[in-house]
């Protein structure tokens, strides 16, 4: 039986119900989309249930779930900046300021000392609640606010922080960097930096959203769970053993500057305005989706939908919800936001529902595209395409998306053979006289994630380098443009042709290092194995040699 204990598994020509073994390729199908199906319903229970979580149950599974420092922790130590990336572990409160501050104090004082972050804050909507509760004219486009305030304060009275129809008077910094709610508090020993569950204790449903990505399950275990998101990047990131074993601290950093969304919410939502119009403009995104192996932005701007954005966006209203964005937004193309927040007509902060390639094609993704589970997220995606487009051009355009990432993932594969094949021979240049391990905990291998952050004597050859570029970065690149619709990201520019590059320095890299070893790549076709008739006719010819030898000899002794 299944784990499920409800479909037999047929191993004879008739199972233990009496069904003929040819239904077995029909009974295996069904299983499959029942178990696809009972993953989706699933992962939807969990999303659809996540606003009713109480804050104290899901900040407490939160932190037990963070990963801190990470499994590779003995290898580095935090320097003083990484104090801001993940607050929950490292920071500490300054004691230049001792003793206690009230909420007025706080907001005297930085209006003098940081007055950027003073007038971003002044001007936000935390500073001007009874703006919001005040709205009477339901066309106003932060009408919906009005309930959404309405709703915070109903979580804080079940927190116990505000009393049965006290209202919320204002965010300020003692509320973030405190306590919500709090009259005062110790400078120099309560002083926090807000983490997701310090803005989770007032925005309880988004904060749930956000960490239901973490239910997420791969059908085949491409991706440990929850990943590729934001609700487990920082894990991702401690947990890669070059970031750990790299001895430049300085330069690791630089991949916590995006990957600590897990930490806090700022990264969309900048302090200290914290707006949610910004947060649905695409340049919100910016700052990390771009570059070499995640260019989303670039491809965006360049693509036909990042033309009318750009062209458009004055008219367009970001106060409007998203869920309203095309009705009353005016919105005549789609932001980053309006497809990745939304799934079947709901918009959430929960960004993975559907994910299907993740962060970067693999065989494991690719062989399974059949699989119901990607079969569904992929019709999701068409409905969420045939918003502004016909159901036919959603799949037509899909199906060519498919395609042309599985056409790379060919090449990139092909020359990973190659690279292998050098290093197992021992053929790398350097290989046996000048190849360094790379820092603990990271183990060598051809063409490593590492070798793009390491590098020491021979390690990495040039193919090596060559090779990671290719699966890390222009493979990446190809299918970003072609799933973000910029041709020259995935056909001239980016993409295609520089996987040619890549593919053509690879193998004449190969030709030359085993012409040199003596070990031509050409040589097994120039000589191949022996048929059956050649080597008869060997074995004949052989004979007669054998047979005019002993003739010679036996001459020789007669004369």
């Amino acid at each position: 039986m299944t784990s499920f204990g409800f479909v037999p598994i047929l191993c004879t020509d008739n199972d233990q119900d009496g069904l003929p073994k040819e239904h077995t390729p029909m009974i295996k199908m069904t299983t499959t989309w029942l178990l696809a199906a009972l993953l989706m319903f699933v992962q939807l229970t969990a999303s659809a249930t996540a606003g009713e979580t109480d804050f104290s149950g899901l900040k407490d599974k939160y932190e037990k779930d963070h990963p801190g420092k990470g499994k590779f922790s003995q290898y580095w130590e935090p320097i003083p900046i990484q104090k801001y990336w993940n607050p929950r572990n490292f920071y500490q409160p300054p004691t230049a300021v001792s003793g206690e501050v009230s909420r007025d104090q706080c907001v005297a004082c930085h209006q003098s000392l940081t007055p950027g972050a003073f007038h971003a804050w002044e001007n936000s909507t935390h500073a001007k609640l009874d703006a919001i509760r005040n709205l009477s004219n339901g066309q106003d486009a932060r009408f919906y606010k009005k309930e959404k305030l309405a709703e915070i304060e109903r979580n804080l009275v079940k927190q116990g922080v505000l009393k049965e129809g006290e209202p919320l008077k204002e965010v300020g910094c003692i509320d973030c960097h405190g306590k919500v709610g709090a009259q005062s508090i110790r400078h120099d020993k309560d002083l926090v930096m807000p983490d997701r569950t310090q803005c989770g204790s007032c925005h309880l449903q988004e904060f749930a959203e956000a960490e239901s990505e973490k239910d997420q399950q791969w059908p085949q275990g491409q991706w440990g769970k929850g990943h590729p998101s934001h609700a487990v990047d920082w894990e991702a990131n401690v947990e890669t053993a070059i970031w750990a074993g790299m001895a430049e601290r300085e330069i690791a950093q630089g991949c916590d500057m995006c990957h600590y969304q897990q930490n806090k919410c700022d990264g969309c939502h900048t302090r200290h305005s914290f707006s949610a119009a910004e947060a649905r403009q695409p340049e919100a995104c910016a700052t990390c989706h771009n570059g070499v192996d995640h260019n989303e932005w670039e491809n965006y701007t360049l693509s036909k939908h990042g033309t009318v954005y750009q062209t458009h966006k004055s008219t367009w209203n970001f106060d409007v919800p998203l869920k309203d964005a095309l009705t009353k937004g005016g919105y005549t193309a789609p932001t980053c936001q309006y497809c990745h927040f939304e799934f079947n007509g709901e918009f959430s902060h929960n960004l993975v529902r559907k994910v299907r390639w993740g962060f970067n094609p693999t065989p494991a993704i690719a062989d399974n595209l059949k699989h119901p589970w990607f079969e569904g997220r992929k019709e999701n995606w068409n409905t969420t395409c045939a918003h502004c487009h016909s159901p036919s051009f959603a799949r037509s355009y899909l199906e060519a998306a498919d395609k042309g990432t599985l056409a790379g993932l060919k090449v990139e594969q092909e020359a990973k053979q190659v690279v292998e094949g050098l290093f197992r021979d021992g053929l790398l240049p350097g290989q046996k006289t000048n190849r360094p391990a790379p820092p603990a905990p990271e183990k060598d291998a051809p063409g490593g994630f590492f070798q793009l952050f390491w590098a020491k004597g021979n390690n990495p050859s040039h193919v090596e380098r060559v090779h990671a570029d290719m699966w890390e970065h222009d493979l990446i690149k190809l299918y970003k443009g072609l799933v973000h619709g910029n041709p020259g990201g995935f056909t001239y520019t980016e993409g295609w042709s520089e996987l040619m590059r890549d593919y053509a320095v690879i193998m004449d890299e190969n030709t030359r290092l085993r012409e040199k070893s003596g070990n031509a790549p050409g040589a097994a076709a120039a000589n191949p194995p022996a048929g059956k008739d050649d080597s008869n006719v060997r074995n004949v010819l052989g004979g007669l040699a054998l047979l005019a030898g002993i003739a010679v000899l036996l001459y020789r002794r007669k004369h």
